[in-house]
């Protein structure tokens, strides 16, 4: 892809994509300071893909994007301070994300195989890797689990390659950048979890 032709998708983008991106784009950045209001534009992002999705025939997508938008809410609950502390930031076992792997791969399949075996969804296998994984990451976002955001690096250059294969180029280009936020997140929380621990 050339920059005229780059240059010619983000021209035809809608308003509506163009919001949705800066607000997921201002979320990542703000859950990655680890700033409560993070959520509020999670919201507002969500809520625009899930109609965005809907009509790119990405219905497991758009069924994600609802499902991120009920852990926004629950994420703007979890992060509130109690005692005027904030949560603090936890590792899980590696036993504990074997598991998860194994389980939402087996899962992945299955949901991918039903669907490319009975609905239009465009790339069916992909985009059921993408939210069965993407299900768990978000929840240990809310929980402040450390290493979601090294789930959320596979995850989002599964989703650059999935959006730019159906037209949202925009959108496609936002996952390219939140990989390398996610790399930053991992990186920041890191860091004060070593703070936290000591």
């Amino acid at each position: 892809m050339d920059f005229v032709e780059l240059s010619e998708q983000i021209k035809s983008t809608s308003s509506l994509e163009w919001i949705a991106v800066i607000c997921g784009v201002t979320y990542v950045l703000l859950a990655g300071k680890q700033i409560r209001s993070c959520w509020y534009f999670a919201m507002v992002s969500t809520g625009i893909f899930i109609f965005l999705c809907f009509q790119s025939n990405l219905y497991i997508e758009s069924s994600l994007q609802l499902f991120y938008f009920v852990m926004a809410i629950y994420g703007w609950f979890s992060w509130k301070k109690q005692n005027q502390t904030e949560i603090p930031i936890i590792r899980w076992k590696w036993t504990w994300h074997l598991w998860n792997i194994l389980i939402s791969a087996i899962v992945a399949i299955i949901l991918g195989y039903s669907l490319s075996k009975w609905t239009d969804q465009a790339n069916s296998y992909l985009d059921a890797f993408t939210t069965v994984f993407s299900l768990l990451a978000t929840w240990m976002v809310a929980k402040k689990v450390l290493d979601n955001w090294i789930y959320w690096i596979i995850i989002d250059v599964a989703l650059f390659y999935l959006y730019g294969q159906n037209g949202l180029y925009l959108t496609s280009y936002q996952y390219l950048f939140f990989t390398l936020l996610a790399g930053y997140a991992y990186f920041n929380w890191y860091k004060s979890y070593q703070t936290q621990s000591v």
